[in-house]
């Protein structure tokens, strides 16, 4: 492997096969095409997958770009169902409340499409819960080392997380209860990490039906200039 000092640090040779236009195109076209068969699944057959699936998806995630290249981020991988019951609880518990009194009609009225409510039975039956743990700031020999454009960095980790659940040929649901300080609890993190994302992972069950809701086209989201 080439390697070259620049301003003193080691850089490696970046070499990737250049594909044709053709191939490029293709290329663009048939990853859209999968992305575009990706739906939002809550309701999940509850047998196993195999770990080493969900290991290889959150490998994928981590690859991520993010600020100084910090990879802010905590996966939590949760499949004891007793700490899974635990989330549902305090995740339903959360729920009640924003449907009863924090949401406005608006936004409830926005969501009834989707068919959603404060009962999340998927929380437990999801083979997987995997919850994404943002890092404010590292730690090293506990000595604080600052991070940078936290946010940004875990969500686009996140997006990358989502993308190869679907490539595997697994289903997911992107759920934020709020608030969601229970997940630190109930999983007893650290308070440099706050929760970001909890995502349940699994097979879709047998038969599960999916909104009937259309995504914008090109031109509603694309501007030139």
């Amino acid at each position: 492997m080439e390697k070259k000092l620049i301003e003193g640090f080691e850089h490696i040779r970046y070499e990737r096969k250049q594909p044709s236009k053709a191939e490029l195109i293709q290329n663009s076209q048939n990853f859209y095409m999968l992305m575009d068969s990706r739906r939002t699944v809550r309701e999940f057959d509850t047998r196993p997958v195999p770990l080493e699936v969900i290991e290889n998806i959150i490998l994928t995630a981590s690859t991520a770009p993010s600020g100084a290249h910090k990879q802010p981020w905590t996966f939590c991988l949760v499949s004891d169902p007793e700490i899974k019951r635990k989330i549902r609880e305090a995740a339903e518990e959360e729920e009640k409340i924003s449907y009863s009194s924090r949401m406005p009609e608006n936004w409830k009225s926005d969501l009834k499409p989707l068919g959603t409510n404060w009962e999340k039975p998927f929380l437990e039956d999801a083979p997987y819960l995997i919850v994404v743990f943002k890092q404010s700031y590292g730690l090293v020999n506990g000595e604080k080392v600052q991070h940078y454009y936290v946010s940004e960095s875990v969500g686009i980790a996140c997006g990358f997380l989502i993308a190869a659940i679907h490539q595997a040929g697994l289903v997911a649901v992107t759920h934020t209860p709020s608030p969601m300080n229970f997940l630190s609890q109930i999983l007893e993190r650290p308070s440099n990490e706050k929760p970001f994302l909890l995502v349940p992972v699994g097979y879709a069950r047998e038969e599960t039906y999916v909104p009937d809701i259309q995504r914008k086209g090109l031109k509603d989201i694309l501007i030139k200039y």
